[in-house]
């Protein structure tokens, strides 16, 4: 995301042309001549990236994006597909496919590989034949003793799933990491647009379903920055209680870093609830939580906003109010719905832009027409009646960050539509691990891992239980162990933390077996404990049983 300011500026003849330049935080579309090539995308890549890429079926996929494919869904000019849409950045969803690409790839081709290794167990040189077709494969070795005792009952298949998971979990953190390297600027202009937009922190919470795993990066598509918090709970239910002492530690770090004095004294603590839906089959691939209802979905997503910022108001008082912002997300497709502010900050389920719909208004409009037209939107809907209607339109900072989050998904859209069709095909559940605690920032795309957001077992009971249902269909079904990462953050800079830290991912860890005794002593749950430390991007540690 780019925020210069080219929001703001004159034409040639002195007028205003403020709706007719980018808003604050939007990355122009950068023009394309020709399509680009695979090998313009390469640069800086590493040699297993490359691989994936040039693989002929992987660059198929890669090359649909700027090809043609069966977009019925928004666009009626296939196949020749003349209709691109003027404001998506086609250069950042051709890099988007070959980062999906590459992390897919890595977890797809672990039960092939064991499939082919389990063939040969009985066979001379096992280890080394083994280890050179993982290597070949996967591109790394598999645990040398889990071979080494192949001999005696055969290859513990359980196990070695288990580790290639988390293998692929380390690498593709590591991929991620040394990827917000290069990220710098943009986090710095998030945190300039957030703040030109009157928010000092925006608090987001989707739900812990694995579809909205890649929220941030494919979605939304905003950066990681310093003003950017995510925490996933089931059917986005999140802790009021807990969000208030985050609500209190962030004012507190203000005032005592001085920011209170400073120009944006005046800007907002943004809550964000994102709830979720299939346009397609709404009665079985919705939130689980809310036993794919998704009347109940939206309605509980706004209840508990509301909640929060009417504690926040009363325990505070005056000038201790929050602004909240409720948006649905379609999991087939991956497009958004905005519930639009009024101009007291109130929310309603029925006053909001769908962008599929706004999407298909604005497909065949220059990149400026296109942009009035979004800021319309938002004014149309801010006039509705009925239900819906409202105390007039949102805040200029609210109206422009909402017309961000439209644009920025608009890219997502066609992402899906030039992919997948326009429809995922896989429109339920197909995640690869439970992350439990902290998570893994870092790693963003859709379906990697369901998110179970604990500090306690018996606090994210309801989250875990979700967790191992889900795993039950598309593990245990098939033979396979249920991996769980349990990862925690600490802070360096606070003696004893990483200590504390390494103790608490051991009393999660056996508070999940004994939880779920049954499937423990069978061992079909893996547990692999992590830490790291707070900042982005930090080394992923590997903690052993009970390890100080």
């Amino acid at each position: 995301m780019n925020t210069k300011n080219v929001y703001r500026g004159m034409n040639g003849n002195g007028n205003n042309i403020r709706r007719q330049q980018a808003p604050v935080g939007m990355a122009q579309p950068k023009a394309v001549s020709s399509p680009a090539t695979l090998s313009s995308l390469l640069v800086n890549t590493s040699n297993d990236e490359k691989s994936a890429v040039e693989n002929p079926v992987n660059k198929t996929v890669v090359n649909s994006v700027i090809g043609t494919s069966d977009l019925s869904t928004v666009c009626e000019t296939l196949p020749v597909r003349s209709c691109r849409h003027s404001l998506v950045n086609l250069n950042e969803n051709l890099n988007l496919t070959r980062c999906e690409t590459v992390i897919n790839n890595r977890f797809n081709a672990i039960v092939p590989t064991l499939k082919k290794i389990g063939t040969l167990q009985n066979e001379k040189e096992f280890v080394s034949r083994a280890q050179a077709l993982a290597i070949k494969e996967l591109g790394y070795e598999l645990p040398k003793e889990l071979l080494e005792s192949a001999w005696i009952s055969g290859v513990d298949m359980q196990a070695l799933y288990a580790s290639c998971i988390f293998t692929s979990l380390q690498n593709s953190v590591k991929q991620f990491a040394e990827n917000l390297k290069g990220q710098t600027e943009e986090s710095l202009d998030t945190k300039s647009f957030f703040l030109d937009c009157g928010y000092h922190c925006v608090d987001i919470t989707p739900c812990s379903d694995g579809r909205l795993k890649g929220l941030s990066k494919y979605i939304l598509r905003l950066p990681l920055s310093s003003l950017t918090v995510r925490s996933a709970y089931a059917g986005s239910m999140f802790n009021i209680e807990s969000n208030i002492k985050h609500w209190e530690s962030v004012e507190l770090a203000r005032i005592r870093s001085g920011e209170a004095a400073l120009s944006n004294f005046q800007t907002h603590y943004l809550k964000v609830v994102i709830y979720h839906y299939s346009s397609s089959d709404p009665t079985h691939h919705g939130c689980a939580a809310h036993g794919s209802n998704d009347r109940l979905a939206t309605e509980s997503g706004l209840d508990r906003l509301c909640g929060f910022r009417e504690a926040i108001e009363n325990k505070f008082c005056c000038g201790a109010s929050v602004d909240i912002l409720l948006i649905g997300l379609d999991t087939d497709n991956d497009s958004i719905r905005v519930h639009v502010p009024d101009s007291n900050g109130e929310l309603n389920v029925h006053r909001f832009v769908d962008n599929v719909q706004l999407y298909r208004d604005t497909l065949n409009l220059t990149a400026d027409q296109a942009r009035v037209k979004v800021y319309d939107a938002i004014d149309a809907a801010s006039e509705i009646t009925g239900w819906g209607k409202g105390e007039g339109r949102p805040r200029e900072g609210m109206r422009k960050l909402i017309v961000n989050l439209l644009i920025n998904n608009l890219s997502q859209i066609e992402y899906v539509s030039d992919l997948y069709g326009g429809r995922y095909p896989d429109l339920g559940h197909a995640e690869r691990y439970i992350s439990v605690g902290d998570g893994f920032q870092e790693l963003q795309l859709r379906n990697i891992a369901y998110y179970a957001h604990l500090n306690t077992v018996e606090e994210g009971a309801a989250d875990m239980d979700i967790g191992i249902k889900i795993f039950t269909g598309l593990n245990l079904s098939k033979g396979l162990p249920i991996p769980i990462a349990i990862h925690y953050k600490y802070d360096a800079k606070v003696p004893g933390s990483r200590k504390r830290t390494i103790e608490k991912c051991n009393r999660v860890k056996n508070a999940i077996l004994n939880r779920y005794q049954d499937l423990a002593i069978q061992n079909k749950l893996v547990c692999q404990m992590s830490i790291q430390d707070r900042p982005l991007g930090s080394v992923l540690e590997i903690i052993k049983e009970e390890s100080i």
